[in-house]
């Protein structure tokens, strides 16, 4: 299963003049429909396991581990993207996550919103089964 498509993309312009924490907003919510429609083909059984599954995908100790399995392969505008993001000053904090990965992690979430928003769906696709592809 994919993720469903943009029909309304933004230029790369009006994205990059968004906050970079409002793209780790949508970014988040992006990344977690994604995991979501993976282990729907997955995990078989009831709502808890398959919550607990994507739980463990979406935590910012995972969606760190994620950055960090794509930096080298970023375009010089997602890496921009990226370090915008996780240089962000957030007033709020992950509950189980050091400050280093919560700090990734936005970065993380930042890249996939810019890429769901302007509508880069091959190359949003690409990098979040990269880690899988490339381990």
């Amino acid at each position: 299963m994919s993720l469903p498509i943009n029909d309304n993309p933004m230029t790369t312009k009006q994205a990059r003049e968004l906050n970079p924490l409002v793209l780790a907003y949508v970014g988040d919510g992006v990344h977690t429909l994604y995991v979501r429609l993976q282990e729907l083909g997955r995990t078989t059984g009831k709502a808890d396991k398959l919550h607990k599954a994507v739980t463990a995908q979406v935590k910012a100790e995972a969606q760190a581990k994620s950055m960090q399995a794509i930096m080298d392969i970023l375009t010089e505008e997602e890496n921009d993207i990226f370090h915008r993001a996780r240089n962000a000053h957030s007033h709020s904090m992950a509950k189980n996550a050091t400050v280093c990965d919560y700090r990734l992690a936005t970065g993380y979430e930042a890249l996939i919103g810019f890429l769901y928003l302007t509508g880069q769906r091959e190359r949003l696709e690409y990098l979040l089964t990269y880690k899988l592809t490339n381990a």
